[in-house]
């Protein structure tokens, strides 16, 4: 008896090991071309607006796959745009909404004390956390122009490449 539950145990933890590997392996990547889609998004927005844009894009582990600077962007900007997409990679939450983490939302309200001080985290628009369907795959980071606008172009990045990501 006690022999047949072993093996019972053994083939239900086996079952459910090569489900969680199966898991693993459906979870989607960023590869390079989509990757690059979104940044060809965020440049052409940024051309149409005479936009100098840093742009930056990075997957989930928050590992850089693209970096565009446009002609005469800021070169302190690029560091920014890297900061901002990482901070969505490794948050799945804009640098706008982790600024209003950090500072409150209506300057009554308070922030989380010390969120705009930890090593890395940008915490003022202009990164965006990138999708496919239910799962975080990355992070887009644009400087270079105001908050708003950075805001804007990393939209433009993501919204080039919405159809092929749900």
């Amino acid at each position: 008896m006690s022999i047949k539950l072993n093996i019972a145990a053994i083939l239900g933890a086996t079952l459910f090991s090569a489900n969680s590997a199966m898991a693993l392996e459906s979870v989607p990547a960023l590869d390079m071309d989509t990757a690059l889609k979104i940044a060809g998004g965020c440049q052409a927005l940024a051309e149409a607006q005479g936009w100098r844009m840093n742009i930056a894009i990075v997957d989930r582990g928050a590992n850089l796959i693209v970096f565009r600077r446009m002609d005469d962007a800021f070169l302190g900007s690029g560091d920014i745009a890297i900061g901002k997409a990482k901070t969505s990679a490794k948050f799945p939450f804009s640098t706008r909404f982790v600024g209003e983490l950090a500072y409150g939302v209506d300057g009554a309200t308070p922030g989380v004390e010390g969120l705009d001080e930890v090593d890395g985290v940008i915490a003022f628009a202009g990164g965006l956390p990138i999708r496919a369907g239910e799962f975080h795959i990355g992070g887009i980071g644009v400087s270079g122009d105001s908050a708003d606008n950075d805001e804007a172009c990393a939209k433009a990045g993501l919204e080039a490449v919405s159809k092929d990501m749900n």
